[in-house]
C-alpha cells in the first residue's frame, strides 16, 4: 500500500481535534457544531464562531445527541469546513482517514460512518476505534521504559457522559465499561439554571455560561467548608470570584467576558480601554460610569456546585455511584492477582479533565476506597483534550500501521461494511443488550423486539430460522475487542 497523507480526527461531541499525520504534531481545534447568532442572523460553520461578534443567545445545532453522531447532515457540513482550503486543507479522495467513535456506538450508526467515509468523502482507506483505545499508544502513562502499562483505567470525561473503561494489553473489556451520566454538557446547564435563579436570566446564553464554567470552575476538596467560606464578605473571601460578563456593545471593553476580581483575576491591563476617534486610537481611562454599567456575576458556591456532580450525582437526582465508587466496581470486575496493576494505572483525559484540582480530589477519594496494600498511581495530561490525538499521532507514524489496521476502499467496495466490523472490531453485541430478550432455545419472538433488534443492527428484520442464518452478515460480527498491532508495542 502506497504512503498516504492520514488525516487525524478524534471526532469528538463538542470539538474535534483534527490534524494531519507526521504534520501536526499539535491537535487543530475545530468546533463540532454549527450555530446561528439571533441578532446578526448568520450562521457560523465550527471555528468561524471566532468571527460572531454577538454570542449572546446564539442557537446551536450540534451533529452529537446523547452521545451518539445521529445527524449526519450537519456534521457533513462541519467536516467539509474541517477539510477546506481554510481547514486542514486537504484532498479526501487522496488520503487516509483515522476518526474516533462514539464508545457503545450502535451498528446501524457504525455502517453509517463507513458509507460517509467511502461513499461521501472518497478516502482511500480509513481506520475507526474509541478514543481508549488509541491511549495504549500514546505518553498518558510515560516511563522510563516507554513500553504502556498491560493493565490500567482510563476515565474518559466528556462533554455527553464520563466513562470509566479498563484495558489489558492495550484491549477494552467491554463488559465492565461503566458510565456516568455527567458530561461538560449537563454541568453547563446546570450552571444556568444556579445563575438564573440567583442573579441575571442566562437560560438562553449557553455560549456565555459555558466559557464561565471553564474559566471559574474548580473541584472543591472540603464541600461543606467552602460552602461556609462562601457566606463570609465577598470582599474578602478566597473563593469568591467578579466575573464581568460581555455586552458586545459598540463601546465594549472586551468581547470575551473576564475575572475581575478574586482567585485567577485577569483585569484589563491598567484598564486601558482604546477607542477610536478620527481613525486614530487613542488611550482612555476606564470611567466610573463604565464600570457601574458592566454586568458582574459574583461566583462564590457556584463554582464548584457543577463539578461536584461528578462525585456525588444524586445531587441532582441520578441514581448512580460517583466517580471513585464506579472506578472501585469496574477494578472489582478484575483479576485478583491484576487488581493491583489497575490501582497503579488510572489515567484521566477529556475535555472535563481540565477542571481544576479534579486530580486530586479523585486520588483522595480513591486512597478511602483502596485497598491497603496496594497503591493508587493518577495520570493527567497538560492538555486533556490531546492525549487521543497524540497516540493517533504515534500510531499513524509507525511503519506497521498501513499494513495492518486501516480498511480499503477496495476492500469496502467488495465486501461492504461487514469488513470493518471484522477489521475494527468494538463492544460485544453478541450478549443482549438490557431491555432485550433472548432469542435462543428455539424461544418465539415477538414483532416490537424484533424491531427493537433490528434498530440495533442485531439481526435482520425479517430473517427467521435458517434465512436468518443465511442473512448473519448484517448481524454485528465480530465485536471481540480492537485487533492489537503485531510485531511489538511502539
Amino acid at each position: 500500500m502506497t504512503a498516504l497523507p492520514i488525516v487525524i480526527l478524534d471526532n469528538g461531541a463538542y470539538d474535534i481535534k483534527a490534524g494531519i499525520s507526521g504534520i501536526d504534531w499539535e491537535p487543530r481545534i475545530f468546533p463540532n457544531s454549527i450555530v446561528r447568532s439571533r441578532t446578526e442572523k448568520k450562521v457560523y460553520v465550527s471555528d468561524e464562531i471566532d468571527n460572531c461578534r454577538d454570542t449572546s443567545g446564539v442557537v446551536y445545532r450540534r451533529p452529537f445527541e446523547r452521545g451518539m453522531l445521529v445527524n449526519w447532515d450537519a456534521e457533513k457540513i462541519v467536516w467539509d469546513k474541517l477539510f477546506s482550503p481554510s481547514g486542514l486543507n486537504v484532498n479526501t479522495a487522496e488520503s487516509s482517514l483515522l476518526v474516533t467513535e462514539p464508545y457503545f456506538n450502535l451498528p446501524n450508526i457504525a455502517e453509517t460512518y463507513d458509507q460517509m467515509v467511502f461513499e461521501e468523502w472518497e478516502f482511500q482507506s480509513y481506520f475507526r476505534c474509541t478514543p481508549a483505545a488509541l491511549i495504549p499508544y500514546g505518553g498518558l502513562f510515560e516511563n522510563d521504559s516507554g513500553i504502556p502499562p498491560e493493565c490500567m483505567i482510563i476515565v474518559d470525561v466528556g462533554y455527553s457522559y464520563t466513562h470509566v473503561i479498563p484495558l489489558r494489553d492495550g484491549q477494552i473489556i467491554w463488559e465492565h465499561v461503566k458510565r456516568i451520566d455527567v458530561g461538560g454538557k449537563l454541568l453547563t446547564n446546570h450552571l444556568k439554571h444556579l445563575i438564573s435563579f440567583r442573579q441575571w436570566n442566562m437560560i438562553d446564553q449557553t455560549h456565555i455560561v459555558n466559557d464561565v464554567r471553564e474559566a471559574c470552575g474548580y473541584v472543591s476538596m472540603d464541600w461543606k467548608r467552602d460552602l461556609e467560606v462562601c457566606k463570609q464578605n465577598p470582599k474578602k473571601n478566597p473563593i469568591v470570584q467578579e466575573y464581568v460578563l460581555p455586552d458586545f456593545s459598540a463601546r465594549s471593553i472586551a468581547r470575551t467576558g473576564y475575572i475581575r476580581s478574586g482567585p485567577n483575576a485577569t483585569p484589563l491591563e491598567d484598564d486601558v480601554v482604546e477607542e477610536k476617534v478620527n481613525g486614530h486610537g487613542h488611550g482612555k481611562k476606564k470611567h466610573q460610569d463604565d464600570e457601574e454599567e458592566e454586568q458582574v456575576l459574583w461566583m462564590g458556591n457556584e463554582r464548584f456546585a457543577g463539578p461536584e456532580l461528578l462525585f456525588n450525582p444524586s445531587d441532582i437526582g441520578l441514581n448512580q455511584s460517583g466517580l471513585p465508587e464506579t472506578i472501585l466496581h469496574v477494578i472489582s470486575m478484575m483479576p485478583e492477582e491484576l487488581r493491583g496493576m489497575y490501582w497503579a494505572h488510572i489515567g484521566i483525559f477529556g475535555g472535563l479533565g481540565n477542571i481544576e484540582a479534579l486530580g486530586e480530589r479523585l486520588e483522595r477519594d480513591l486512597q478511602a476506597l483502596c485497598p491497603v496494600d496496594y497503591e493508587i498511581g493518577i495520570y493527567e495530561a497538560f492538555d486533556p483534550a490531546s492525549p487521543p490525538y497524540v497516540a493517533a499521532t504515534s500510531l499513524t507514524t509507525s511503519e506497521i500501521y498501513l499494513s495492518t489496521y486501516p480498511v480499503t476502499r477496495a476492500e469496502y467496495q467488495e465486501h461492504g461494511s461487514s469488513i470493518c466490523r471484522r477489521r475494527f472490531g468494538g463492544p460485544a453485541y453478541s450478549v443482549n443488550p438490557p431491555g432485550f430478550t433472548s432469542g435462543e432455545m428455539g424461544g418465539e419472538i415477538d414483532e416490537d423486539e424484533r424491531e427493537r433488534r433490528y434498530a440495533m443492527g442485531l439481526e435482520s428484520k425479517k430473517g427467521k430460522g435458517k434465512k436468518r442464518k443465511e442473512e448473519e452478515e448484517v448481524i454485528s460480527g465480530n465485536w471481540g475487542g480492537r485487533r492489537r498491532r503485531q510485531g511489538g508495542l511502539l
